[in-house]
């Protein structure tokens, strides 16, 4: 099972996966909606000045589609952990990234948006143990493990510059 995700530990899981329809958050009821990009649009084809970009409601919107997903876990003494962890990381990067907004002073900032670096990257780890605990569920963490490593890479350029 070299392939399985879950499994390897030399490279991040699911990277080389591609959505179809692009950056998208399962949301319940099967229908989707978009987060950075208008319908069928490619980054490829677009200058990144080009691309709506705010990051409060996108981190908004990723903390709704963590609450949409764990609600379609089933309870049991493993998965109610990880949802606990899981929830809680993955909501509170848009809270700290409300909080790193409003700071008073660089060093604030620069504390609070630390913060929000540390709390995307464990909001992956969970996301890849639930892909384990719950294998149904693995092509819709996939999804959120992917805009969970952008925000991740987002806030580590925001950190070092």
């Amino acid at each position: 099972m070299p392939d399985d995700p879950t499994t390897t530990f030399g490279s991040e899981p699911w990277e080389n996966e591609s959505s179809k329809d692009g950056v998208k958050y399962p949301r319940s009821g099967g229908r989707h909606f978009e987060l950075k990009e208008e319908a069928g649009a490619s980054r490829g084809n677009k200058k990144p000045s080009d691309l709506p970009f705010d990051l409060e409601e996108r981190t908004a919107k990723f903390g709704a589609a963590i609450i949409r997903f764990v609600k379609k876990m089933p309870m049991n003494a493993a998965n109610n952990r990880l949802m606990d962890q899981f929830v809680g990381c993955g909501t509170s990067i848009g809270g700290n990234y409300c909080e790193a907004d409003e700071a008073v002073s660089k060093k604030e900032f620069i504390n609070k948006i630390g913060t929000c670096k540390k709390e995307a990257k464990e909001t992956k780890f969970f996301l890849r143990m639930i892909a384990v605990a719950e294998e149904n569920l693995k092509p819709e963490a996939r999804v959120l493990w992917k805009e969970a490593k952008e925000l991740h890479l987002i806030f580590c350029s925001i950190y070092r510059k």
